[in-house]
């Protein structure tokens, strides 16, 4: 496709800002002034993006969170959507579908069928309301607890498990909701009780600053829940789809959710969707012979979002792709031992961990002049949010490892 081919609704940088400042956030806009990140997403295309206001070429390691954890415009995925385009469009959430049946049965053999069915949404909140509202309904309780720090999404359920800092602008929290220090087993141990529901944690917290699950912390959470009767939720909206290196984070422990919840990736970066996987039990109230329709999402399971997601199980899912994941990893580990953070890491997963927020800022500007990209934990911005392109290859991983030495010369 000619570059010419996609129109520009600004010929100037600054119109944009000007614009963007008067109509979208004009304090978000400040805030990246004053920081120095200032950035307007140009030219996109695999591992790389171009900042349209410096002209800086940067290795997108921050991938939004893992949105383009396949690259910018991934061929195959385009090439996908593209071609069903003309042929399918959103569908009708109503009616049976064969690429939302395909799709699910896909995911749900991603964890050997052990979350059988597949519920699915446009946004990683929506997905994780879908989860706390079957927790609440399948047990009959209210309680759900999760992690202080944490990060579940921005509606409404989501948002009442998520840091405080997300809920409290916006009037009373909701009811029902308790928060307990991540990898303390005494304090979830302490926590619940006959009301619980549901116990949600994301499978590595990346809004707390990645900090890596101690081991054998997930299988005693599992533990607590089955002998109180409440459910477990893992949250791998940031973490799944091979980013570890391995299907989903949580099964480096060998541990079974009772819901699982995707997202980010998934899109392929392309078109939105998520999806909660989850047990029989837990999705029968959702599904129910009196009311099956009392869940619906009308842009959930997009037959196009179905088309994207299918070709990113079809690249993870390639022979030797996930050990190609773990082996870049492991060469990251080398890379990285010298240099002047602590690294915390599963797979491409990564957290860079610096003294202070001061020194994590100083570093991302150093690292940024290299021509690469990363991003603050929002709460723990001491560290700084570290996730390559799991499409690397090894020439590029050896660029990318050569600009991170040079930034901490």
């Amino acid at each position: 496709m000619p570059e010419d081919s996609v129109p520009q609704p600004f010929d100037e940088v600054e119109d944009l800002l000007d614009v963007f400042r008067k109509h979208v956030a004009p304090n978000k806009l400040a805030y990246y002034q004053r920081m120095g990140l200032q950035m307007v997403m140009g030219k996109r295309e695999g591992i790389w993006f171009e900042d349209a206001y410096t002209g800086l070429r940067l290795i997108n390691c921050h991938c939004n969170g893992g949105v383009f954890g396949l690259g910018h415009c991934n061929p195959r995925v385009t090439a996908a959507v593209a071609n069903a385009l003309g042929q399918l469009d959103i569908g009708n959430h109503h009616f049976v579908s064969g690429q939302r049946a395909q799709l699910a049965a896909r995911l749900s053999a991603t964890f050997d069928h052990a979350l059988p069915r597949v519920v699915f949404g446009v946004s990683g909140g929506e997905a994780i309301d879908v989860a706390i509202k079957a927790a609440r309904g399948a047990t009959g309780r209210g309680e759900i607890i999760s992690a202080h720090g944490g990060y579940h999404g921005h509606t409404g359920l989501s948002l009442a498990a998520g840091d405080a800092q997300f809920r409290d602008p916006f009037g009373p929290n909701l009811p029902g909701f308790a928060q307990v220090p991540f990898n303390d087993r005494s304090a979830m141990e302490a926590s619940i009780d006959d009301d619980t529901a549901a116990v949600i944690l994301e499978a590595i917290p990346a809004t707390l600053g990645m900090p890596i699950p101690e081991p054998g912390y997930f299988s005693a959470v599992r533990k607590l829940c089955d002998d109180r009767g409440a459910l477990l939720i893992v949250d791998e909206v940031q973490t799944g789809l091979g980013r570890t290196g391995r299907w989903w984070g949580v099964q480096h422990e060998d541990v079974t959710p009772d819901a699982l919840v995707t997202g980010k990736g998934l899109s392929g970066g392309i078109y939105p969707i998520t999806a909660t996987l989850m047990t029989r039990d837990m999705h029968e109230v959702l599904d129910s012979e009196a009311n099956p329709f009392v869940h619906i999402s009308t842009f959930g399971g997009s037959e196009l979002g179905c088309v994207a997601a299918q070709a990113v199980l079809d690249i993870v899912g390639a022979p030797g792709f996930l050990d190609h994941v773990g082996a870049l990893s492991e060469r990251f580990v080398e890379a990285f031992d010298p240099l002047p953070f602590e690294l915390r890491r599963r797979g491409l997963f990564m957290g860079l961990r610096f003294s202070s927020e001061m020194d994590a800022l100083g570093a991302l500007l150093r690292i940024m002049q290299q021509g690469v990209f990363c991003f603050p934990a929002g709460n723990d911005r001491s560290v700084l949010q570290f996730l390559p392109p799991l499409i690397l290859t090894d020439d590029e991983a050896e660029g990318l490892i050569i600009r991170m030495t040079k930034a901490f010369a």
